[in-house]
């Protein structure tokens, strides 16, 4: 029986007889290409391929609708996602529908959160589909591909997800109607034929213009043919391939299930796929009733969350590697082939009344001529096609000068010296490289190159490259926008408490938000919400200008810089997690709190976070309680700086605002000084321990030693801890030495000594400085060494040599600022009381040092006999150690014989109250 198609089929066969030395494969393929075609328009149940964001496909789309009224639209879109379309009038296009799951079962669980979107734009087959669907009374509309869960099932890793912008993140995009061939050398051998540099332009040029005004026919059959050229030269034994056709698979066996359930007729369906599927010729494909069933798997337990996120051209682009531009020219096209065709597209009102909507139903019925029921006989409309070159609109030299004129303006507002000479090169250039290229029209590409070769010259003096001008100019980077009736709780409730700010956030600039809270106390909770926003948003979208948030802070005026417009989607996201900031903020903090990679500096810092943004005292006291458990279990030492900046931090705040602390504090404190002092001895030998974290240790023991004495610690435990440790190098042994110096050990006299010696020993003045080190990291435990430190290192800036000193400085430096910046003040402020003011007064300056003030009075004179001098002689260690300390020398006396007569000793007989007094304070 002859068909339509064996003409072009004994053309197609002949033509390959020709090319002797050709690929054996080529029959077969340029056969098998018509095969194909006449394959999918012998189904019963039309289908009607499509390339996404494609002007052409939208335009078809329109017409086919409008001639045909089909009572059922089965599209390729992801079933699960159905519900989302009807919450598109509430929106701005371009926006993506999305799948969203961060708690998983089933998937593995390092790879959450899954996510999966599909953007709609208004230059797309789809939302043309889905208008007239949801538009006209009587229509369904049934989406027919695998789940977002069977999306992931069917990946080689659910992890393996495609890297996105900042509006799409790692989505998975799912590509409705992709036309890009996968074979790399056909994409190669068809750019540099066609003299263009990336597959879209090449689509435009040849695909896209030519079938812009095409009728019904030969715009699906030149659809297929091309879906049907790239599924054959695509590697059949590749995992995406098995999916694809897995994919039609599972699409035709669940339009044959709604067939079989709701008994419609096949003339009044169309079934909307992609070209590459359009092609398909697996075994289950076909709506005939006997057709064999593809088997689908259930979904896993993975509870998937949805809802819509704004997108953008710039992100569509990015997520399926689409030519920059390429989105924004098409919506431009697309406006174009309007005016020109005159076609009126489907759209989704924002608002309308039912009866309106009914009254607009009956017009537009009123205004479509009457639906075709049946198709004719196939007909042969390749041959003509192919027979001859596209026919391509000539040159539009009004069109070509407004965009001329517009690019130069948009030059010299973004600070390039463009002129009407410049625009008269653009148009001239343009139509030159159209005709390089074998064109008769220069197209959205042509103009591109010819203003960045004539306006930009090498160097971009602006904001902005001419490139991104001329996508601008030719529709710029749209961005969507969600409508408040169609976003989560969360969202909505993050416009409705920021409402009283005064601002409108869903514009798309940067806007300035002043919270003067004394004079408007209502605004708190404004900035308590935007303090939390700042904890869970991109820097950039809620950004402080003036203010912070920390313990024991409370500020009057705050200033901030509010981007949440261009941020919407992130807020959006925040919603799948919670129904309030505050609940998502809780989660965030207990995951973080129990993470398996979780430490005692990240419960603490959970805990300091709960404290300032959440007032909930239960959740603090677990996250407390999870830090006790955390410092228990931990073996190592190497985040004991962070442990002991955290918790001085926290039992400030409760000393200053409570009246005890709480009892995961106390625990925290009594774990935290017998853990240290068990890995005290350890830390001081580990090569892996650096300084700092020892000088933590010793910090948290000695700072916190008088409430962990109180708590039922014992002190002998942190003195052996001491004794036990042997540390090898100079700077740890500097801190040991400053350790027993604070448990009354080492006296300063004897810790000077040393250090004397050291400087005076040849062969240890190479490693002094690294004993320096120790000494200003043992300021962290011992503060009161401070005026020490500074003696020590003015000592070694005096004696140690250059090739020593030298090298060392940098490193003393950069430790300090990257290490133990706290102790820099501490420093500066002991070597300000120690050094003179001024230059004229060091030449008579001495360090304190180097000498010993002399006694300027003598020796204090007790009282013979009395009970002070009694006192004093019976225990003379405190006196000696006074003296000492004041230079003062003396030796005591054998007191002399009870003088009766003593007018002192009469006094002090007469009045005993304050002799009895003082010996009373001295003796306490």
């Amino acid at each position: 029986m002859s068909g339509p198609f064996d003409s072009l089929r004994d053309q197609l066969l002949g033509a390959a007889d020709a090319l002797a030395g050709g690929p054996a494969a080529l029959p077969e393929i340029l056969a098998g290409m018509v095969d194909d075609v006449d394959h999918a328009l012998r189904e019963p149940l039309e289908i009607f391929p499509v390339c996404h964001h494609s002007p052409a496909s939208a335009l078809a789309m329109a017409r086919r609708l409008r001639e045909k009224q089909p009572k059922v639209i089965y599209l390729e879109l992801c079933e699960d996602l159905a519900p989302l379309l009807t919450e598109l009038r509430n929106c701005r296009l371009p926006v993506a529908l999305q799948a969203f799951a961060s708690e998983l079962d089933g998937f593995p669980k390092e790879s959450a959160p899954l996510s999966v979107i599909a953007p709609i734009t208004e230059a797309s087959a789809e939302y043309q589909a889905v208008a007239y669907a949801l538009e006209t009374p009587g229509v369904e509309l049934v989406l027919v591909d695998r789940s977002t869960d069977h999306v992931f099932q069917w990946q080689p890793g659910a992890s393996s997800q495609k890297d996105g912008d900042d509006l799409h993140g790692d989505a998975v995009g799912v590509e409705i109607g992709d036309l890009r061939p996968r074979f790399a050398e056909l994409e190669e051998h068809l750019l540099h034929h066609g003299r263009v540099r990336h597959w879209s332009e090449w689509w435009d040029q040849y695909v896209e213009q030519p079938l812009a005004g095409a009728d019904h026919e030969t715009y699906r059959q030149v659809m297929v043919l091309v879906g049907s050229l790239f599924r054959r030269l695509a590697p059949h034994d590749t995992r995406r391939y098995a999916t694809d056709e897995d994919r039609e698979r599972y699409m035709w066996t669940r339009i044959r299930e709604h067939l079989a359930a709701t008994g419609a007729d096949r003339a009044d369906c169309l079934y909307i796929c992609g070209a590459f599927h359009a092609a398909s010729r697996v075994a289950e494909a076909g709506s005939e009733p006997g057709t064999p069933d593809f088997e689908i798997t259930g979904r896993t337990a993975t509870t998937w969350l949805y809802g819509l996120i704004p997108s953008s051209h710039s992100a569509i682009e990015a997520q399926f590697g689409l030519a920059p531009g390429s989105v924004s020219i098409a919506a431009a096209t697309w406006q174009k082939s309007l005016l020109r065709t005159g076609v009126k597209p489907f759209s989704l009102p924002a608002k309308k009344s039912t009866a309106n909507k009914s009254t607009a139903n009956r017009s537009t019925r009123k205004k479509v001529a009457a639906p075709v029921t049946a198709g004719g006989p196939v007909t042969d409309q390749l041959s003509g096609y192919l027979a001859g070159p596209p026919t391509l609109d000539g040159l539009d030299e009004e069109e070509l000068r407004g965009w001329c004129v517009d690019i130069v303006r948009l030059a010299r507002r973004n600070g390039y010296l463009a002129s009407t000479a410049d625009a008269i090169a653009v148009f001239e250039t343009s139509v030159l490289l159209a005709g390089m290229r074998g064109r008769r029209r220069p197209t959205p590409y042509d103009f591109q190159d010819a203003a960045i070769t004539c306006i930009e010259k090498e160097t971009v003096p602006g904001r902005r490259d001419v490139r991104r001008l001329c996508e601008i100019l030719l529709g710029g980077d749209r961005i969507g926008q969600v409508g408040y009736d169609s976003l989560p709780p969360l969202a909505r409730d993050v416009y409705d408490r920021l409402a009283p700010l005064g601002l409108n956030l869903g514009q798309r600039t940067i806007q300035r938000a002043l919270l003067d809270l004394a004079a408007r106390p209502e605004l708190a909770a404004c900035s308590r919400l935007l303090w939390m926003l700042r904890y869970l948003l991109p820097d950039q979208a809620v950004r402080p200008i003036m203010g912070s948030r920390r313990l024991g802070e409370k500020h009057i005026q705050e200033s901030w810089d509010l981007d949440i417009g261009r941020h919407q989607r992130t807020i959006i996201e925040l919603g799948y997690e919670g129904v309030t900031v505050e609940q998502v903020l809780e989660q965030r903090l207990r995951r973080a709190a129990w993470d398996p990679k979780a430490t005692t500096a990240t419960a603490l810092k959970a805990v300091e976070d709960s404290l300032l943004f959440l007032t909930s005292p239960r959740l603090t006291d677990e996250l407390g309680v999870r830090a006790v458990e955390l410092l228990a279990a931990e073996r190592t030492v190497d985040e004991a700086p962070a442990v002991l900046r955290r918790i001085r931090r926290l039992m400030a705040h409760y000393r200053a605002t409570e009246p005890t602390l709480p009892g995961w504090c106390e625990r925290f404190v009594t774990e935290g000084y017998a853990h240290y002092c068990t890995l005290l001895p350890t830390a001081f030998v580990d090569e892996d321990t650096g300084v700092r974290q020892v000088g933590a240790m010793l910090g948290f023991l000695f700072s916190m030693e008088s409430l962990a004495l109180s708590l039922g610690c014992d002190r002998t435990q942190l003195e052996i801890a001491v004794r036990q440790s042997h540390p090898e190098t100079p700077a740890k042994t500097a801190l040991l030495w400053a350790a027993r110096h604070q448990l009354g050990d080492l006296p300063l006299p004897d810790l000077r000594v040393r250090v004397d010696d050291l400087l005076a020993n040849p062969l240890v003045v190479p490693a002094f400085p690294q004993y320096v080190s120790g000494f200003v990291q043992a300021l962290e435990p011992v503060p009161r060494l401070a005026p020490f430190v500074v003696e020590t290192l003015s000592k070694a800036f005096g004696r140690l040599p250059d090739p020593v000193l030298l090298p060392w400085l940098p490193t003393l430096i950069t430790t300090l600022k990257s290490q133990a910046a706290e102790l820099v003040p501490v420093l500066t402020k002991e070597a300000g009381r120690t050094f003179p003011g001024s230059l004229s007064a060091i030449d008579e300056w001495t360090p304190p040092w180097l000498s010993r003030p002399a006694a300027t009075r003598s020796p204090v004179e007790v009282p013979s006999g009395g009970p002070a001098f009694t006192l004093l002689a019976a225990h003379p260690v405190t006196s000696d150690a006074v003296a000492a300390l004041l230079g003062c020398e003396g030796e005591w006396s054998e007191p002399p014989e009870p003088n009766p007569n003593d007018a002192v000793r009469a006094l002090l007989s007469t009045h005993p109250e304050p002799g009895e007094a003082v010996l009373t304070l001295l003796t306490a």
